[in-house]
């Protein structure tokens, strides 16, 4: 049951409406804006990504790029 965590978030429109405000806040593309308003929604402290800042705070989520 590996994949049952990622059935937390489901789409709604807090998480649209949270995304839209990242977007307009920290000048995110609309989909990495959804990906990081599901991560908040989670409650993930870290989220895992190349193509975001490497060490942005948002809230309490950092990103990290694994490449670096």
């Amino acid at each position: 049951m590996v994949l049952v965590p990622l059935c937390e978030v489901y789409g709604g429109i807090n998480l649209f409406y949270k995304a839209l405000e990242l977007t307009e806040r920290w000048k995110f593309g609309f989909y990495d804006s959804l990906i990081v308003s599901a991560a908040l929604h989670a409650e993930c402290t870290m989220l895992y990504s190349e193509d975001l800042q490497h060490q942005q705070k948002i809230e309490f989520l950092t990103i990290v790029n694994p490449f670096l």
